[in-house]
């Protein structure tokens, strides 16, 4: 059973620091990708970071590339976005994400290829 449950949002001034968790993520024989996804009112939920834990796929949204870092700890069976420089339009709610889908690989931002989600965390920036 996967339940996955974020952490770690809340409000932080422009050019702050926050780091999300997430815990619950549900192991399968071969690899899958894990993801962070974000959705602002208004918007399309829209991929953040995600990667396939079986080679080297990494995606960051270009808006977040060289702010914000996902990194996952086996031991733990924890994911994490460190995001830092926060910007105004940062706020939103947060989701983490796991994919069974066979071929997650070739685009781990594929929304529609996440099988699993959290609840989401919500994130504020504020000026």
């Amino acid at each position: 059973q996967v339940q996955l449950v974020e952490s770690g949002g809340g409000s932080v001034q422009a050019g702050g620091s926050l780091r999300l968790s997430c815990a619950g993520f549900g192991h399968i024989y071969g690899s899958y990708c894990m993801g962070w996804f974000r959705q602002a009112p208004g918007k399309e939920r829209e991929g953040v970071a995600a990667f396939y834990t079986g080679g080297s796929s990494t995606y960051y949204a270009d808006s977040v590339k060289g702010r914000f870092t996902i990194s996952h700890d086996n031991a733990k069976n924890t994911l994490y976005l460190q995001m830092n420089s926060l910007k105004l339009e940062d706020t939103a709610m947060y989701y983490c994400a796991q994919s069974w889908h066979p071929l997650c690989y070739t685009d781990p931002s594929a929304r529609a290829r996440y099988n699993f989600w959290g609840q989401g965390t919500q994130v504020i920036v504020s000026s």
